[in-house]
């Protein structure tokens, strides 16, 4: 999938998220081991970061622990 600049430039009008940020969070999140900390927390972080919320040490760490558990769907659909 090739995204165009002009659609990236749109989403950091509106979120101030700038287009490395995006494909870098996407990579990570292709790419990495979901079932490994360190890769999970520099998501949440950036995660964080991305939307202006703050994640506390104990949330990180409930998150983390139920992705590992593979206690999260795997399917969109199967969430709501």
């Amino acid at each position: 999938m090739n995204l165009s600049d002009s659609f990236f430039n749109k989403v950091e009008k509106k979120t101030k998220v700038d287009k490395n940020t995006i494909l870098g969070l996407a990579e990570k999140l292709q790419n990495g081991n979901m079932k490994d900390e360190k890769t999970l927390r520099e998501i949440i972080n950036t995660l964080s970061k991305m939307t202006g919320k703050k994640i506390s040490k104990e949330q990180s760490d409930k998150i983390i622990s139920k992705v590992v558990d593979g206690k999260v769907p795997q399917n969109i659909d199967k969430m709501f």
